[in-house]
């Protein structure tokens, strides 16, 4: 199964936030990929990304941590479509 995770919509997130240190947040199933996808947010970026490893529960279970973006990947936007 393939999955498209948006990676150039985070890159361009972490370069329009100007942000130095990122956090990605994934559920479980997703969890294999944390190496690939922070391999590549790194070389597209010039910010150091972070694995959360721990639970996620969805976009309202947010690590308490000091980072400049957290990335949810695997979850529903909550911005409705209008």
């Amino acid at each position: 199964m393939n999955f498209d995770l948006e990676l150039e919509k985070a890159v361009k997130e972490i370069k329009k936030n100007k942000a130095k240190l990122v956090l990605i947040q994934l559920p479980d199933g997703l969890k294999p990929q944390a190496t690939s996808i922070t391999d590549y947010l790194e070389k597209k970026t010039k910010a150091k990304i972070l694995i959360w490893s721990d639970s996620c529960y969805g976009a309202c279970d947010i690590p308490n941590i000091r980072v400049d973006l957290i990335i949810q990947f695997g979850h529903n936007s909550l911005q409705p479509k209008i």
